[in-house]
């Protein structure tokens, strides 16, 4: 919290604060989760950072191939850091996300990563998670 006679203002409401809460609780219901498992593609908790079904449906499958691409042993990441948020203009903007799992791989007892940026928009006063072109993504062992 600034000083009072800082001069700067803490945001408690605008579009802003609520896209940081909601992103960030999106992230952090990744992880511990299984993305080769049913019960979790039916997990409407998930669901609900999406405006359309088959965004997430999109989202989804995109994910669960991330990970097992990067190794990620039974495609369950263990901990989801976001490392940026971005705001390309009004309602438009990108958050970078790193996640940390076990390695999948005979032999490695390292961990693995994955790192993807999502694009999120605001629309009718809600941010949602807009999948487009597959977002950048970068692993290797840590």
């Amino acid at each position: 919290v600034p000083a009072p006679d800082s001069g700067v203002e803490v945001l408690t409401a605008s579009p802003e604060v609520e896209f940081h809460q909601r992103a960030s609780q999106f992230y952090d219901r990744l992880t511990g989760r299984r993305f080769n498992s049913l019960s979790t593609y039916r997990d409407e908790s998930l669901r609900e950072y999406f405006e359309l079904q088959e965004h997430f449906s999109d989202y989804f499958a995109d994910l669960a191939q991330a990970l097992a691409d990067a190794s990620f042993e039974r495609s369950q990441p263990i901990v989801a850091v976001v490392e940026e948020f971005s705001v390309d203009g009004p309602g438009r903007a990108h958050v970078r996300v790193r996640m940390v799992g076990d390695n999948g791989k005979p032999l490695r007892f390292w961990s693995t990563r994955l790192i993807r940026e999502d694009r999120w928009e605001r629309r009718n006063g809600r941010w949602w998670i807009v999948p487009g072109a597959r977002p950048s993504v970068a692993s290797r062992g840590e």
